[in-house]
């Protein structure tokens, strides 16, 4: 993997909340809705709790009875109990949501992933891509939990408590009125700079995962060169960038939530003063005056609480940005070919003859070369042996193939253009690499299928000279546990097992004896001739020779790549 990769920070829709959210996920929809609500409830609660707290305060100081004073005592108390289950509700409404969001805003990057495509994905660093969907997404927590349901509360509430103030005390409402713009300025000021240091701290933090990730695969390289010392020492330097970028944002998040304070209290102290003038010269009454400084708070309460909550939501904004990017690029991209679809299906042609792999003048792009032109005809019951020295672009057609490399020219399938179908859906391939999982040997050979049969696993293995691996056989992470040669094994009987279970006509195998000694390899060989008599259509790539003796065609790549 690639850890240097980096598109720069993610566009902003410079808006308070990104509009592509109820786009991709609809569950946000319904939460915006219930969360004004509750907010419109909650703003009622607040004027109501000022007035009746007012009230049983001047009838106190007017000498009124205690036993005057229950129903209004009582009907605060009622008041606060329903501002705290109002809390409660929102809190509720806003863990729901978030974990709902969540879900669909994975599954929309799983199938966004899969729309752009494999070409796409070895272009990205998959460990950024993790982290994107693991931590990013599950810092939308306190996006939801918090910031959105105080920005509503916000655009709900504060127009309501300053129009309450000024049908009370115009004075007050107009001095609530003018002092008021002056935290939003600071807030978009201070957000600006939190934006900017957050999304620093998140690409380090990405970049600390791609790298930490990289060296972990590759430790046992680094280890017989003797780098392992300095790969540690990269990761060093970058957690300690973290660790900045880290303190950065707690700088700028303490400094912000100060400046948001005390401008709030500033603006309240003013109203208090008017308020108290007026009081001492009998120009307000006692009851008015404390009704508008309760309210006071209040109005400017929920944008103090936004700047606050902005900062614990930065990282899940970061991280929806980059969600976002890849969900507008599938889409800008359009449909994939989907599996199992209406698309021409070359297995079902009306008359009746086997599909056959056909390529003509096929150029591979590979970053700045296109490989010579490659022209073949592959049917089913043959053999194509491919053949060429390094770097002639054997690998790079199969890659073609897949629908990882772009190319130019045709390739058809049955007559339907290889790029219109989902690779799946006619391809099984075993390349250089095992890319096996942790699980049993069993799972890895059937993955991709729902109801695994153990017959064909076996059948798979024992053609792939693995008969002597139990299935039931556990394996570590990347599938550690079996050496190079049962490791490149199992992968082959895992392509196999896809064409015995009718899932991909053909087969294409990357140098499968690489890791193989004659006696096995001759083994191998055998059981690739005995699957293309049953019908199947294999192409296979090897270095060897002894591979030409099974072999009905042999297709020579020569490495004379030029400019795209």
């Amino acid at each position: 993997m690639d850890d240097t990769q980096d598109d720069g920070p993610p566009p902003s829709s410079g808006k308070p909340v990104d509009p592509r959210l109820l786009r991709y996920a609809r569950a946000s929809r319904w939460f915006f809705a219930a969360v004004a609500a509750i907010a419109l409830a909650q703003t009622a609660v607040i004027v109501a709790f000022a007035w009746l707290l007012t009230r049983a305060v001047t009838d106190a100081i007017d000498g009124m009875p205690l036993a005057a004073l229950t129903p209004t005592l009582g009907a605060l108390a009622l008041v606060v109990a329903a501002r705290a289950l109002l809390l409660w509700a929102r809190e509720a409404v806003a863990a729901r949501a978030a974990a709902r969001v969540q879900s669909q805003l994975r599954a929309a990057l799983v199938d966004a992933i899969g729309t752009l495509g494999p070409e796409w994905l070895a272009g990205r660093n998959s460990a950024s891509l993790a982290v994107i969907a693991g931590r990013g997404l599950d810092a939308l927590e306190a996006y939801f939990g918090r910031y959105l349901p105080q920005l509503v509360q916000t655009v709900v509430a504060t127009p309501l408590i300053l129009a309450v103030m000024w049908w009370a005390d115009w004075i007050s409402g107009l001095t609530v009125l003018l002092t008021l713009p002056l935290i939003p300025i600071f807030m978009v000021l201070i957000g600006l700079a939190t934006r900017a240091v957050q999304q620093r701290q998140w690409r380090t933090l990405q970049r600390l995962a791609a790298r930490f990730a990289d060296t972990v695969q590759g430790l046992s390289t680094l280890k017989v060169f003797g780098r392992q010392h300095r790969a540690a020492a990269s990761i060093e330097r970058v957690t300690d960038d973290y660790r900045r970028e880290t303190m950065r944002v707690l700088r700028v998040s303490f400094l912000s939530g100060f400046a948001l304070e005390f401008l709030a209290s500033i603006s309240v102290a003013i109203v208090a003063v008017s308020i108290g003038f007026r009081l001492i010269d009998g120009a307000l009454a006692l009851g008015v005056g404390l009704f508008v400084l309760l309210l006071a708070p209040e109005a400017y309460l929920p944008l103090r609480q936004v700047g606050v909550q902005f900062h614990a939501a930065a990282e899940g904004i970061a991280a929806t940005d980059d969600v976002f990017d890849v969900l507008d690029a599938a889409r800008a991209r359009g449909p994939r070919p989907v599996s199992g679809a209406s698309a021409p299906s070359p297995a079902s042609r009306a008359d009746g003859t086997a599909p056959v792999l056909r390529l003509d003048a096929v150029r591979v792009r590979r970053g700045e070369r296109q490989l010579p032109p490659v022209g073949l005809t592959a049917a089913p019951g043959s053999v194509t042996l491919i053949e060429g020295p390094s770097g002639a672009g054997k690998s790079s057609l199969f890659a073609a193939l897949r629908g990882v490399a772009a190319f130019d020219g045709d390739a058809s399938w049955g007559g339907v253009d290889v790029r219109a179908l989902a690779s799946s859906d006619w391809l099984a391939w075993a390349g250089q690499r095992p890319g096996l999982m942790t699980g049993t040997i069993g799972d890895n050979v059937a993955l991709g299928d729902p109801v695994p049969d153990a017959a064909v696993v076996r059948r798979a293995l024992d053609l792939a000279c693995a008969g002597g691996l139990d299935p039931a056989h556990g394996l570590g992470v990347q599938g550690s546990g079996l050496s190079g040669g049962q490791a490149q094994r199992v992968a082959v009987a895992r392509a196999f097992y896809r064409h015995l279970r009718g899932a991909a006509p053909v087969i294409a195998l990357d140098e499968p004896s690489s890791a193989l000694d004659p006696e096995t390899e001759h083994r191998l060989w055998r059981g690739i001739r005995l699957l293309a008599d049953d019908g199947a259509t294999v192409l296979l790539v090897s270095h060897r020779t002894s591979a030409r003796a099974i072999a009905d065609d042999v297709v020579r790549l020569e490495p004379s790549g030029v400019p795209a």
